[in-house]
């Protein structure tokens, strides 16, 4: 039989891809030609839009399931999570590298991106930001590596690799803890300028929890998108019990965020009607929905409604960083700030990046375990009643 021709395999998807990435190109053109000024409504009353608040805050939030489930299997021994490590790890590298062109694009002169390197400022929260993102990239690529091995049967450096697993686990989870919670020290600098009902001294105890909560409800999305789309065994068992741990994550974000709010009695300011306001019960809505569906059996036994409590969480972790980078920040600064169409197609060119490279890799490495491709998929954790 023969083979369709390419415009022939075009589905709807794809087309969508092709259309984004063609775009998003276009603004990367206008953006290195332009200037950021000429290309995005950014300005120097309001310098950090879009590309920070979602490509870099969000960016790296998403990627807190590589360290997380990776302490879990190395340092903890859980290795029941194993399984679903490597889709996760790769996730993670992904999500880092993806910041990283996201950065190039918003750097006034990206070119001098290696600087904080060389030129120490130790004083400096974005140094320590810069050092650390560099150093966890680095590690993720290390703890990837070994699936690029195994797939060409380098043995000998998949041994090497093996054998240092632990430290760069341990080194791993130190770089992560820092940098997840230094990216809310940098608006620890703007007590003036935050909205009162994000900021506080405890941004950085909030950044890294918050972050947790995102990466685990990243490991849950993906499981079940990759079950979707590569016919993958979906570990109900494991995820189920990852939501359960989500859940009370969110409960402890959640109790932390009130207390706090009720110290620094900044919750009358609930009552006025103000753009933060309705955005801020927004991103509470969509943290505090899925707390109460996660506590529920029926829930965390269901891969619908996990899929579905994830998207929440992922939606509130966004809304956060995007009220805390641009919402809260836009009435001090005099200005409104909505992205111009070149900074969205960025966004979305780098998110489709991320979906395509995922694809990519999935069908050409050894992401998934020999076990998860063979088994069955399951929707229920517990065994179908019967006359089902």
């Amino acid at each position: 039989m023969a083979e369709r021709p390419r415009w022939a395999q075009l589905t709807f998807w794809r087309v969508i891809f092709y259309a984004v990435v063609a775009a998003g190109i276009v603004a990367t053109y206008l953006r290195y030609t332009r200037g950021l000024g000429g290309s995005t409504n950014l300005s120097d009353r309001f310098p950090w839009g879009l590309w920070i608040g979602f490509d870099v805050l969000c960016g790296v939030g998403l990627a807190a399931g590589g360290f997380t489930l990776a302490a879990a299997v190395y340092i903890f021994n859980i290795e029941r999570y194993k399984p679903i490590l490597r889709p996760t790890i790769l996730t993670a590298f992904m999500g880092y590298g993806l910041v990283i062109v996201a950065l190039l694009l918003d750097l006034g002169r990206p070119y001098r991106i290696w600087h904080p390197l060389v030129m120490w400022n130790p004083h400096s929260v974005m140094f320590e930001v810069a050092w650390c993102v560099t150093l966890y990239t680095t590690v993720l690529a290390l703890e990837f590596a070994p699936v690029v091995l195994e797939r060409f049967g380098l043995t000998r450096l998949l041994r090497a690799l093996k054998a240092v697993s632990i430290p760069l686990v341990v080194l791993g989870v130190i770089l992560s803890t820092l940098h997840q919670s230094s990216l809310g020290s940098l608006y620890l600098i703007v007590p003036e300028k935050l909205y009162p009902l994000w900021y506080t001294p405890l941004l950085p105890l909030f950044f890294f929890v918050s972050a947790l909560c995102a990466g685990l409800a990243m490991t849950i999305f993906e499981s079940w998108q990759s079950s979707k789309a590569f016919g993958k065994h979906l570990e109900l068992p494991l995820l189920g019990s990852m939501g359960r741990v989500l859940a009370v994550l969110l409960a402890t974000y959640l109790t932390m965020r009130f207390l706090d709010l009720l110290h620094r009695g900044a919750l009358p300011l609930l009552l006025r009607a103000r753009t933060e306001t309705y955005l801020f019960l927004l991103e509470m809505a969509l943290f505090v929905l899925p707390t109460v569906l996660l506590f529920q059996r029926r829930v965390y036994e269901s891969a619908s409604a996990l899929y579905g409590c994830s998207v929440l969480v992922l939606f509130g972790f966004v809304a956060n960083r995007l009220n805390v980078s641009i919402t809260g920040i836009e009435a001090v600064a005099g200005t409104s700030y909505f992205p111009k169409w070149t900074e969205i197609a960025v966004t979305l060119m780098i998110v489709a990046l991320g979906f395509a490279i995922f694809r990519f890799a999935a069908k050409n490495l050894p992401i998934f375990s020999e076990e998860t491709t063979t088994r069955p998929r399951a929707e229920k954790i517990l065994a179908p009643a019967p006359g089902d």
